[in-house]
């Protein structure tokens, strides 16, 4: 597993009996995790300090109960290597989220790595591609590396969020595209105008609808996605990074994806894990979703 063991202001403090008890900065949550299926006594003190909790509802979503918790704060995130501290405006919304995943700080650390040593080695710019991008995590990052990033997710609001979180970090303007676009289209539009980028990340959700409405229903458009998204890597390409939190969907299915979408035409190595966090309280780790990781 490839553990998010970094975070100073994210801390998972305790896990048990369908729930995950978060620091986030000085603010402590309780949200529902299906992970967590065992039930172990809740010892931790901070169970007795929730600022907020998400009761999930037998029907389906649920909503969160606030007892002290301000309507948004900002948790920062120290890079590797003396790159820029990311910082990242939180909020509790919508299905269980705060508007990040920090489990992916893995990855970010990761990507930063390869982006540096590219532009220290060969002196030139890289271009990255974002796709189903968020509020811009992995997007910060590597700008922070660096690199020109393209920012593409179906949400005006969203994206807007990832703006802003560019802003908090004090990164420039110039460092990023964004674009509220459905991604297989602007795919599409992509190839036809033959532009190319040296990275790809890609966190597509199990089920949602494009800006106009349109539907996407990840097992049936996951390897087309990955076939278009091959046409525009450079000739030098950096790496592909594809995430997924879809139940059931394992690390090695996303391999097989990635293997015959990208290495076959590529070569290169396609190396899939699950992702997680250390949880304070049993100094076990978390697993929170999958990853594949390609490099040429």
């Amino acid at each position: 597993m490839w553990i998010a063991d970094r975070w100073k202001e994210y801390e998972l403090l305790d896990a048990s009996n369908g729930e995950r008890l978060e620091r986030w900065g000085k603010y402590i949550l309780c949200r529902p995790d299906p992970q967590v299926i065992w039930k172990t006594e809740k010892r931790h003190p901070a169970w007795k300090k929730i600022n907020a909790v998400y009761h999930r509802s037998p029907k389906g979503g649920g909503k969160w109960e606030f007892f002290s918790l301000p309507e948004e704060w900002s948790i920062s995130y120290g890079l590797k290597g003396g790159l820029p501290e990311l910082s990242f405006r939180l909020k509790p919304f919508s299905f269980k989220h705060t508007g990040l995943f920090p489990e992916q700080a893995v990855n970010w650390d990761w990507m930063t790595d390869l982006i540096s040593r590219r532009i220290k080695d060969q002196n030139e710019e890289v271009k990255i591609l974002n796709l189903f991008a968020y509020t811009g995590g992995a997007t910060l990052s590597c700008a922070a590396a660096g690199a020109h990033v393209t920012h593409v997710d179906a949400s005006k609001g969203i994206v807007e969020w990832a703006k802003e979180n560019a802003h908090c970090s004090r990164l420039p303007e110039k460092s990023f595209r964004y674009l509220v676009d459905d991604c297989m289209k602007f795919l599409n539009r992509e190839i036809r105008r033959g532009r190319h980028y040296d990275a790809i990340i890609m966190d597509p959700p199990s089920y949602g609808r494009g800006p106009k409405g349109e539907i996407w229903k990840l097992e049936d458009s996951i390897q087309e996605l990955l076939t278009l998204s091959e046409k525009l890597l450079s000739d030098s390409p950096l790496f592909f990074l594809l995430n997924m939190y879809t139940t059931g969907l394992s690390s090695g299915t996303l391999s097989y994806l990635m293997n015959i979408a990208i290495a076959s035409k590529r070569s290169g190595n396609a190396e899939a894990d699950e992702i997680g966090i250390p949880v304070t309280e049993s100094s076990l780790a978390l697993p929170c979703g999958c990853s594949c990781r390609w490099t040429p």
